[in-house]
């Protein structure tokens, strides 16, 4: 620190220390200066320059240091100098009290913090270039937020010193209104009989309304800000028009017809979306069938003998078809039509807010919701477009069982699909750049998977890396630079399956025509209510993140859809709270709430309690006894912070831990709730048994202890 921050910083910490030392707090109280009312009214009828003088120093130093006392200071400010002159002082005051905490802020944090979070202040410095005027506006119009606080956060951002004057002095200025109003009351109240006084009454009504009608005022500005130059029309042909017709575009078009809303659903490709058509539904088909495989291999385990089992890929994958089309009706044109939704197969154009196209036909709506998912992400290696390349969308048009199949990526997708194409009878070369698979989960999760991926044969290869794809006729081959000791081996295969992660589908149906924000992540922008930059466009699922789970945008369409056709009247914020997870491989991994990793990382102080699988009856009878149930808690309650569950049927058995966690229901409930035996879902039960055992009241146990001995005569 150079001597001049720590010069600054001596004389801070000294004027506070003084001010606590000297006990000058005990004057910042209402009963203090009710009690010195007349004194200090004398003095301000006697030399009003010099009070106001004095008055105007002491509320700068009080918020340039922070010091509590500033909102008495501006009752004060009403109650001594009236409504006008009390105005001026308290709005220039406050303003360059403000100005200069700041600034000290600035001089003194903004490095140090940049050194040490300069990645996420470059972000919050690009956002603060952009809008951090009206942001601030915002903050500073709604008094609920402490302005010492804002001061301080402003004092890390770039902005103009001149621009966070002007934009104080105009946002505070409706909030000073409001309070030196009130004081001037309290100034007036001479007994008790005064505070029931209509005057102080309608202040105090007014403080409450304040926060109220200064949000309603600051929705009006954005939108003044954010609809310029749009022309809106006079009337609307549809209520809502959704945009995708997968998990979050059906349940958002769902709920609209089912509140009588005037709705339209576009969908250019398949009804159902990348879950039915591509994702959750075909993968969980081939995993049953590789599953199967599996389990012939182990007969003899069970005492059934019936050798290596015959596959039929190609019957494998047209029953994944099969599948697909029995599930279809539940999304089909003719149940959305049915149900009320004016759904039209197309590709669909914004406009204008309020205009959608399609087919040639203009839309107009008072609302939409963008439900456009994701895609693989295919990265540009060399060569990569002369190989046989499938991703998680193109794998199923696959007949022809591929001998060696190369899977880039060790994430969910990754995994499932390389366990279960090794599983058919592909020799699985399986790449994954970082030092584990999974990374989200904790080690011994993760290990766990690694060890099952290699006991069926997969040829696991972390901390590799494909750098380049290279063709001669029909041999194929990658060359692989292991990252650890950086050799390069060339490695042949038959197709290549991406499973390196998914981007958003961000382009082609307007956003860049609306200059919608799209994040560094390359997903659409929304706020906490799922609005994008205008209020009444809405985006969920995998658009915008941040969890790219079907579950999750039907839980956010619930949100945005709500909001769309009710937020005149009320607005919901997405709650993300409760959010499972589960990866379909074997042993499945489900997972709510932190995890131990997590917990470290977010400084969560937590308690963990281990079950293992391998001691349950009924996983020993099915041949399945290995995995773990892991809850985390808070030290000393019961209440819980996150479940890992690793084991056959993770997925089902986490969902009573997802509706505790949800309804706020601790360990000692899932205890006293009787589980039928012999089920898996005793896990649970045992789990938390583990965690009462643990916390046994042993003081009291060795007294019961006692009492039973004297009974026994002893």
């Amino acid at each position: 620190m150079s001597a001049k921050k720590i010069a600054v910083l001596a004389v801070v910490v000294t004027l506070v220390a003084l001010f606590f030392g000297l006990e000058l707090n005990q004057y910042f109280n209402l009963e203090t200066i009710k009690a010195q009312q007349s004194s200090l009214e004398q003095h301000v009828s006697s030399q009003p320059l010099l009070a106001s003088a004095i008055y105007f120093v002491v509320y700068v130093v009080v918020t340039a240091l922070s010091l509590p006392g500033a909102a008495l200071m501006t009752l004060i400010g009403g109650a001594l100098f009236g409504l006008g002159w009390g105005l001026l002082l308290v709005s220039f005051a406050s303003t360059l009290g403000a100005t200069l905490a700041m600034l000290i802020s600035r001089f003194l944090l903004r490095d140090w913090v940049k050194a040490k979070f300069g990645q996420r202040l470059a972000r919050i410095d690009k956002g603060v270039e952009r809008e951090g005027g009206f942001y601030l506006f915002a903050l500073r119009l709604v008094p609920a937020f402490p302005f010492f606080l804002i001061n301080l956060a402003m004092g890390l951002t770039k902005l103009k010193t001149s621009t966070y004057w002007w934009v104080t002095q105009l946002g505070m200025l409706p909030g000073t209104v409001v309070y030196v109003n009130a004081g001037r009351e309290l100034g007036q109240v001479d007994s008790l009989g005064g505070i029931l006084s209509p005057g102080l009454i309608g202040a105090f009504v007014l403080l409450g309304l304040f926060p109220l009608i200064a949000r309603k005022l600051l929705n009006i500005l954005q939108a003044l800000k954010v609809y310029r130059g749009w022309n809106k029309p006079k009337t609307f042909d549809r209520n809502l028009v959704v945009i995708g017709a997968g998990s979050g575009g059906l349940v958002s078009a769902y709920i609209a017809a089912a509140v009588k809303a005037n709705v339209s659903l576009v969908e250019k490709h398949a009804m159902g979306g990348d879950c039915l058509n591509t994702g959750c539904v075909p993968s969980k088909a081939l995993i049953r069938s590789a599953r199967l495989a599996h389990d012939i291999r182990q007969g003899e385990q069970l005492g059934i003998s019936t050798g290596e089992p015959k596959v039929d890929f190609a019957a494998v994958m047209e029953r994944i078809q099969r599948v697909i089309a029995d599930i279809e009706p539940h999304d089909s044109v003719e149940r959305y039509t049915g149900l009320g939704v004016d759904v039209i197969q197309g590709a669909a154009t914004i406009t204008s807010p309020w205009q959608v196209e399609v087919n040639g036909q203009t839309l107009t709506t008072r609302n939409i919701i963008i439900a456009a998912g994701a895609q693989p992400f295919v990265p540009p290696l060399p060569g990569i477009n002369q190989v046989p390349c499938y991703t998680s969308d193109s794998i199923w048009s696959l007949r022809e069982q591929p001998k060696r199949l190369l899977v880039l990526g060790g994430g969910p997708i990754g995994c499932e699909l390389a366990q279960a194409f090794q599983r058919l009878g592909s020799q699985v070369i399986q790449l994954e750049r970082s030092a584990c698979v999974l990374p989200r989960e904790d080690a011994e999760t993760r290990e766990l998977v690694e060890q099952s991926l290699r006991a069926d044969g997969v040829d696991l290869r972390l901390e590799h890396e494909a750098e380049s794809f290279a063709a001669e006729g029909d041999n194929f081959s990658v060359n692989v630079k292991n990252l650890i000791n950086g050799e390069i081996e060339q490695l042949g295969f038959d197709a290549l399956l991406l499973a390196v992660g998914r981007k958003a589908n961000v382009s082609g149906y307007g956003v860049e025509t609306l200059e919608l924000e799209v994040r560094d992540n390359g997903t659409l922008a929304t706020n906490e209510y799922l609005a994008t930059r205008f209020p009444n466009i809405y985006a969920v699922g995998d658009v915008t993140g941040p969890y790219q789970f079907t579950h999750v945008a039907a839980h956010q369409a619930w949100y945005a859809a709500v909001n769309a056709l009710f937020g005149s009247l009320k607005r919901f914020k997405v709650d993300y709270r409760v959010i499972p997870r589960v990866t379909f491989t074997e042993p499945e991994v489900a997972t709510v709430g932190l995890t131990e990793n997590e917990a470290n990382a977010q400084g969560v102080s937590y308690e963990v309690t281990r079950y293992g699988i391998d001691d349950l009856d009924r996983a020993i009878a099915d041949d399945s006894a290995h995995g773990f149930v892991k809850v985390l808690t808070k030290p000393g309650k019961d209440q819980i912070l996150g479940v890992t569950i690793v084991g056959a049927h993770a997925g089902e058995l986490l969902a009573e831990y997802v509706l505790a966690m949800k309804h706020n229901l601790g360990l000692n409930k899932i205890l006293g709730t009787i589980h039928s035996y012999p089920t898996m879902a005793e896990a649970n039960k045992f789990a938390a048994g583990e965690w009462k055992k643990a916390h046994a009241p042993q003081g009291l146990l060795r007294w019961v202890a006692r009492f039973h001995n004297w009974r026994l005569g002893g």
